[in-house]
């Protein structure tokens, strides 16, 4: 059986997630751990559970949700998997660490890109890629048919959708990724956000008024 550990770090409250099984893998969902408490927070968790990370995940490549990623790099040997279009999110994360008061270093590439349609295991458990672009290039969504949830990153919240202000935002084709990859799943599908509460798709069709 799937279970999830939901980890808020950094100033953002940035959720990031760690899906493990009975098999004792599991991936690593948006590390954005940053002090050190959070950094021990995640490793302690991981060694109390007895669970070994095989898969370090980016829905995208914000600077909120990539502070963890050279310390989930090194501390389990695991290289950060994402969409191509998030490459220059991290070639410039230094100058965008800067902007938002992150003094950060020079974060790992990835040695894997994915693409939308594309299948990712771990455990017993499969992944299916969504590319939902328009919140950031190369933003992308996990959906997990089997156990019935969604990873929407900052694509969708409860009651709102992610902002579309910053470098390679875009509003319109936000609505038409969500439109197009998350509200054509059944209603009951549950949506992990990026930040704040889960939800669900049912709920978002009915009530979110951006949709």
């Amino acid at each position: 059986m799937l279970k999830v550990k939901i980890f808020p770090f950094n100033p953002f409250q940035v959720n990031t997630y760690v899906f493990y099984d009975e098999t004792g893998e599991c991936a690593i969902i948006d590390a954005s751990c940053h002090e050190s408490h959070e950094k021990s927070q995640l490793k302690v968790f991981l060694e109390e559970k007895g669970l070994k990370p095989v898969l370090l995940l980016n829905t995208h490549c914000h600077i909120d949700h990539i502070l963890g990623n050279n310390f989930v790099a090194d501390t389990w040997n695991i290289k950060p998997v994402m969409h191509k279009d998030s490459i220059p999110f991290l070639e410039n994360a230094v100058e965008y660490g800067q902007t938002f008061g992150f003094d950060v270093e020079k974060p790992v590439m990835p040695e894997e890109l994915i693409a939308d349609g594309q299948i990712i295991r771990f455990g017993d458990q499969e992944l299916k890629v969504l590319e939902t672009p328009g919140h950031a290039a190369g933003s992308v969504c996990f959906y997990h048919e089997d156990e019935n949830f969604v990873i929407a990153g900052d694509v969708l919240f409860h009651n709102s959708i992610g902002r579309t202000d910053l470098p390679t935002g875009d509003f319109d084709t936000l609505i038409n990724s969500i439109k197009s990859k998350l509200m054509v799943l059944p209603d009951d599908t549950k949506v992990y956000c990026g930040h704040g509460p889960a939800t669900t798709i049912g709920n978002e069709r009915k009530g979110n008024p951006f949709l």
